[in-house]
């Protein structure tokens, strides 16, 4: 009998390893299944109808466009901030990096660091609701000219309570970015409530502006 070589023995190990499932079988848990924001999803990445809850991720990176998050059709839409622009026709909250808005709402940052300890408290949170403003000093949409203390703004509506989700420390270089990690209350203009918090605001390789968001809507007691 002829001594079995190095290289048969290659062989014989490649034609084993092939016949198990890649993906569902004994070598499917090698490697981690990549996070949406590694594979580029974005919109409501994750939904639970049973518990009215889920999860948003979007891109916020860019100075010059709004995303429009609406919780009633679970759609995410994203506009180019222009001085003749015009918003989606049905949404509840916009994003401007971490700027905030909303559709007619008004917002409360509750004491609840989670969504789940909001739902078994077994209350709307009761408190000073916060409406949009008019602002024209809020949203930056051109940062060329920041060594020189130059910024561009665009006029806007914007939520100063719910825009308190992330503090961005400017007096320090680099920025601090200092996440509340509070659960917010949001009245939307039909009356149905939403509750939300953001989980995150980089992505898993540290670029800041993609945004984790959980939410609970409709928030039923």
């Amino acid at each position: 009998m002829k001594p079995v070589t190095l290289f048969t023995q290659l062989i014989m190990l490649g034609v084993i390893l092939l016949s198990f499932p890649a993906c569902n079988g004994i070598l499917g848990n090698i490697y981690d299944e990549p996070f949406a924001e590694e594979k580029n999803e974005f919109g409501f990445i994750e939904t639970d109808k049973a518990n009215n809850s889920g999860t948003v991720y979007i891109d916020a990176t860019s100075y010059t466009r709004w995303t429009y998050i609406d919780f009633h059709a679970l759609i995410v839409d994203s506009l180019k901030i222009t001085e003749d622009m015009r918003e989606p026709e049905n949404w509840d909250i916009a994003v401007h990096r971490y700027d905030a808005k909303t559709n007619g709402a008004s917002v409360l940052e509750t004491g609840f660091t989670g969504l789940s300890t909001l739902k078994t408290s077994g209350e709307i949170p009761k408190g000073d609701y916060i409406s949009d403003e008019w602002t024209t000093n809020k949203i930056v949409v051109d940062m060329s000219g920041m060594m020189d203390g130059k910024l561009k703004y665009a006029e806007s509506y914007y939520n100063r309570e719910l825009s308190k989700w992330l503090f961005v420390d400017t007096s320090t270089m680099p920025p601090a970015y200092n996440p509340s990690n509070k659960v917010y209350v949001i009245k939307l203009k039909d009356n149905t409530v939403a509750a939300v918090r953001l989980r995150n605001f980089m992505d898993t390789s540290g670029i800041k502006g993609y945004m984790t968001i959980d939410y609970i809507y409709p928030f039923k007691i």
